[in-house]
């Protein structure tokens, strides 16, 4: 992303206000990506990494893995960063030509199609906890190995269960704990990982607008 003066300033608050913290230097980056996005400093405490996530993240955005998002939101929130960077192909589960089902939302029938197409990609959930549980439900069957999940839904219903069960899989993933997430959480992990994969893979951040 492209930075300016204003976004010194508020980082500079951020850092400030956290406190203690017993994040790595790479984990940090991205959670305070996050409380930039949402002026939120309650994520500092919400926000979790699976061993390896963050190599393993930024391994397979390096080899160019495609990233299968859930919402529109989190698709116009990454897209630019990554043309400007990798290049991944990036679709939209919602946007996925799908035969509907009764019983599950287009969300989750969307992301289970394109799961299954690319069972070893790049998964980003930040708005349907369907999809989520669609994803969690695919990998515990052993039908997909998702390079990196990420799962920042909200919600009040089942949407910890669903987090839950994301921690107990051995897929690494960054997820937000309870009730709490959004699609401009999920970007602003995309975009953290992304600038961290940008510079572990020899290519500096020159022009990130």
């Amino acid at each position: 992303m492209e930075w300016h003066v204003t976004d010194a300033q508020s980082l500079a608050i951020i850092d400030r206000e956290i406190g203690d913290h017993a994040f790595s230097p790479a984990e940090y980056e991205i959670v305070r990506r996050v409380i930039y996005a949402t002026a939120d400093f309650e994520y500092k405490s919400l926000i979790r990494f699976s061993e390896r996530a963050l190599q393993a993240g930024a391994a397979a955005l390096a080899a160019r893995s495609t990233i299968v998002v859930d919402a529109p939101m989190v698709q116009v929130g990454i897209t630019p960063q990554i043309q400007s960077t990798f290049a991944n192909p990036v679709y939209c589960s919602m946007e996925a030509l799908t035969r509907p089902q009764k019983e599950k939302t287009r969300a989750a029938w969307g992301i289970e199609t394109l799961a299954k197409r690319y069972p070893e990609g790049i998964f980003v959930v930040g708005q349907a906890q369907t999809a989520l549980t669609a994803l969690v439900e695919l990998i515990e069957a052993e039908e997909i190995r998702p390079a990196l999940v990420i799962g920042s839904p909200s919600g009040f219903i089942d949407v910890d269960v669903a987090k839950d069960r994301l921690k107990d899989s051995l897929i690494p993933h960054i997820r937000i704990e309870g009730r709490k997430g959004s699609s401009v959480v999920a970007s602003a992990i995309v975009s953290g990982l992304v600038d961290l994969a940008w510079q572990a893979y020899g290519q500096a951040p020159h022009n990130m607008g």
